[in-house]
């Protein structure tokens, strides 16, 4: 098998397994995709590898604000807050891209390892209830 045909197969993986996850998993993919960036881009700046840390950015920027936007505040009085929480976690990323600062990425996995973390814990009491 060559390399492509590798790249090929792990695209197509990763595609099934986006289209067959349940919203929930989708979410928590969407949390883990952020995390992941950001320990890139923090591995990038060791480096001083500027594009790597800037593409990694931009894409947990744009899943934060997918994350934002997917809030039904009609829906659900706490909504709003939580948005706020997403708008400030997405402009210390700005910042930290624009200004190269390391410093500030910290304070955002923080923030989305805490959400992360309550996002799961709420699909597992939710499943374990069904179960029940």
């Amino acid at each position: 098998m060559t390399n492509d045909e590798i790249e090929e197969a792990q695209r197509r993986y990763l595609a099934d397994q986006i289209l067959t996850a349940t919203p929930v998993q989708r979410l928590l993919m969407l949390f883990e995709q952020a995390l992941s960036d950001l320990q890139a881009a923090d591995a990038a700046f060791d480096s001083g590898a500027i594009e790597p840390i800037h593409l990694h950015l931009v894409h947990a920027q744009e899943i934060v604000l997918a994350l934002h936007d997917g809030i039904a505040t009609e829906a659900w009085e706490a909504g709003e807050r939580l948005r706020e929480i997403y708008r400030f976690v997405h402009r210390r990323l700005v910042w930290c891209n624009v200004k190269k600062d390391r410093s500030l990425l910290p304070a955002c996995s923080e923030i989305l390892t805490r959400l992360y973390e309550a996002n799961r814990e709420a699909a597992n009491a939710h499943e374990a209830a069904v179960v029940a």
